[in-house]
């Protein structure tokens, strides 16, 4: 269950660093720049440690998956990204194959 802990940490790190880079304008301002760096050191730290046990291709899918999704979320609550029903079913089918990728996964 801990590398399972492992891969939504490495998750949540990336959501902000995609949401920090997104504030950054560009890289061109500091504080979203610095909170970037260490958001993207953290989310491969924990990463590489989930896939200590984790087969790769899960880890990595999973950990993609819940980036794509947290940050698209945040786009909409953030930005005001788009909310078609389309949109929020391709979000939804994401989550599912998180969620299968978890189910069958045979570590953790």
């Amino acid at each position: 269950m801990k590398v399972w802990i492992d891969l939504l940490i490495a998750s949540v790190f990336e959501i902000t660093w995609a949401i920090a880079l997104k504030y950054s304008e560009g890289l061109r301002r500091f504080w979203p720049n610095v909170i970037l760096v260490i958001a993207f050191l953290l989310s491969f730290i924990f990463l590489a440690r989930a896939v200590r046990t984790l087969p790769i291709g899960t880890a990595y899918a999973v950990w993609t998956g819940i980036g794509a999704v947290g940050t698209a979320l945040l786009g909409m609550l953030l930005f005001a990204e788009s909310t078609a029903p389309l949109r929020l079913l391709c979000i939804v089918l994401i989550i599912v194959g998180i969620v299968g990728l978890r189910l069958l996964s045979a570590a953790g």
